[in-house]
């Protein structure tokens, strides 16, 4: 309790300050993602509450960011297509996903993934974190310059036809399924369709026109009108927003820029006589709880983006334990990863109930928080308790701000959230992989695959994607130098100042011809197992033992093992005996389970070091040189 009072003044003051910087962000979220901006504040109010309370960074603020509503607005923007549109008849389902999404992201701290998020390679990091400003930045291009699609009369008409098909093909399937499709009134049934109801083709047209344009590739396909049509009303006001949220940062960083842009450019806005389109008008009083989540429930409506919730909930983990090792940095204390996934997970779950936008730790306003005196969880349920109060008693003045305002606020969000420190690195990477005549460096180009296919492709594939190009370039690095540290020895060929193998440099000179040395070095896997085998065969015919030294070798994987039998097998074919020196744990424990020791090597052949080797070797020459 002592404590609590302690850092009461510094956890109010940090929650006020990091609730006002989520403000905007939180609307603007909203109306990106297609939800509305009640969506993005109904996000950060119950995430950052609910995550403060059971997450395991203390002085973390939560709430909708980035790289969330980039994925979110995929899933949304799905589902809305799959229900014509509507989005009360999609909702159920696209909060269900977003509860599925908290659900795994229990599992995933309760099972204690947390601690494995950090092995996620860099350069995908990087590549998707440039991508998600990339996608943003163009996706506000159209709202930005104030121009919509679904507005545009011409656009909308272009689409007049392929309208007509689809409600054509619903009214045939409609009736097929009622048994009344029959040959007699088929004709009816098409003058039924032509003379279908213009409300209803427009609103499909309206539709199409809507999937058309967008997310990156459509807001290509409409750029050309967006040029055509600028409101330059909508345009003034985005590029003053941007303006002030750069130019302010550099009078002060005292009080939020963001903040000061939303205040300024959406009160000149509703002051002058200007017309421009607000954001959705958010509902008035405490959210309510979405019951369709349940009564509506359709296993076959949110089955093809199950495996989307589990990108997501992955998502969120990496965006919330990279923000909780800012934390740590800045606070010198340790987080607990596990409870932090959890934490999150409860938040985006309550928070899916509610209607909101799925969030993660937010870095920007985690710092802010810091900075301005934050200790405890308190701080982040203080931001959340802000956001409410602002909720429930501005609401209808908040529904006033322009959308132009918002599309310039993640403008900014756009440019800030790309990884410039990666993006600086291209030049200095090592260029450690050939493609043809050209060098390259294996890290920019998993870096860049991952961002050109999330910004044209899928974000949840191009992390996948990328995993799986890491993975198989570490393991060709990995067989490389285990090649490299790895050679066949003859003692004639020893030198003497080789300090690595110093041991062998007194090796009796009546042993010389006849012995050869396999050193390895660095782990024996299946990536290295081809240049192992070819080893094998430097080894002349003429030799009568072979050493394998395997001092160096940390691990050994199955493939290794079977590339070692196989080298043993080769040897006795040829007359040779093989003497292992050096095994560690984990490879004895290897060759014993698969039965290599004692079956094929025996015990008496596997010795400690290189001296008992030796020792022994030189033992059995002159037997033979006495019995002779």
């Amino acid at each position: 309790m002592k404590d609590f009072f302690k850092h009461l003044k510094g956890d109010a003051f940090g929650g006020i300050t990091a609730g006002i910087v989520a403000l905007p962000l939180a609307l603007a979220f909203g109306v990106s993602s297609g939800l509305g901006p009640s969506a993005g504040l109904y996000g950060a109010i119950f995430i950052g509450f609910v995550a403060a309370l059971f997450g395991g960074t203390p002085t973390q603020i939560s709430g909708p960011t980035a790289p969330m509503t980039a994925v979110s607005m995929v899933v949304i923007a799905g589902i809305l297509a799959a229900n014509d549109g509507d989005m009360e008849k999609a909702l159920p389902a696209i909060l269900t996903v977003f509860l599925l999404a908290g659900v795994f992201q229990i599992i995933l701290g309760a099972a204690g993934i947390g601690k494995y998020i950090k092995y996620i390679p860099y350069p995908v990091i990087s590549g998707f974190m440039t991508a998600i400003g990339i996608m943003i930045l163009i996706t506000q291009i159209l709202p930005a310059v104030g121009y919509y699609p679904n507005d545009d009369t011409e656009f909308v008409q272009s689409f007049t036809p392929q309208a007509q098909e689809v409600l054509l093909e619903k009214t045939l399937r409609d009736e097929a399924g009622e048994g009344l499709l029959v040959l007699e009134n088929f004709e009816e049934t098409i003058r039924l369709a032509r003379e279908g109801q213009s409300e209803d083709i427009n609103k499909e047209a309206i539709i199409l026109a809507k999937a058309a344009s967008s997310g990156v590739v459509g807001t290509f396909k409409v750029i050309g009108r967006a040029v055509q049509n600028i409101n330059w009303i909508e345009l003034a006001l985005a590029l003053a927003t941007i303006f002030i949220i750069y130019g302010f940062k550099k009078i002060t960083t005292a009080v939020p820029s963001t903040l000061v842009a939303l205040l300024v450019v959406s009160g000149i806005a509703y002051v002058a006589p200007f017309e421009y389109r607000a954001i959705q008008e958010i509902p008035v009083g405490f959210p309510k709880i979405n019951l369709g989540i349940i009564t509506e429930f359709s296993f076959s409506t949110i089955s093809p983006y199950i495996l989307t919730a589990l990108s997501l909930s992955f998502l969120g983990a990496i965006d919330s334990l990279l923000t909780s090792v800012i934390a740590d940095n800045m606070t010198k204390t340790n987080h607990k990863p596990n409870k932090e996934l959890v934490g999150q997970g409860i938040g985006n779950a309550v928070a899916s109930i509610f209607g909101g936008l799925p969030g993660a730790g937010a870095t920007i306003r985690t710092v802010v928080n810091i900075n301005s005196g934050a200790k405890t969880k308190l701080s982040g349920m203080v931001a959340a308790v802000l956001l409410l109060i602002i909720l429930l008693g501005l609401g209808p003045v908040a529904s006033q701000i322009p959308a132009a305002v918002l599309a310039g606020i993640l403008i900014t969000v756009g440019f800030g959230v790309m990884d410039y420190k990666g993006l600086k690195a291209i030049p200095n990477l090592p260029k450690d992989i050939k493609v043809g005549p050209l060098k390259l460096s294996s890290e920019v180009i998993i870096m860049f695959t991952v961002m050109v296919l999330a910004v044209v492709w899928d974000l949840v594939a191009a992390v996948g994607i990328g995993l799986v190009l890491s993975c198989l370039m570490f393991m060709k690095k990995m067989g490389d130098f285990t090649a490299r540290q790895s050679r066949i020895v003859d003692f004639k060929s020893l030198n003497p100042n080789d300090n690595k193998w110093s041991d062998e440099v007194s090796f009796p000179e009546k042993l010389k011809e006849e012995i050869f040395i396999k050193h390895l070095s660095g782990p024996l896997f299946f990536g290295y197992t081809s240049e192992f085998s070819a080893l094998t065969k430097q080894i002349p015919a003429t030799a009568s033992d072979v050493i394998l030294r395997m001092g160096r070798v940390p691990y050994v994987d199955q493939s290794g093992v079977y590339a070692i039998e196989d080298t043993v097998l080769q040897l006795k074919q040829a007359g040779i005996k093989l003497h292992i020196v050096g095994l560690k744990k984990q490879p004895k424990y290897m060759l014993e389970r698969i039965g290599i020791i004692p079956n094929l090597i025996p015990q008496s052949e596997v010795y400690g070091t290189f001296e008992e080797c030796i020792s022994s070797l030189r033992k059995k020459v002159e037997d033979v040189i006495d019995k002779s």
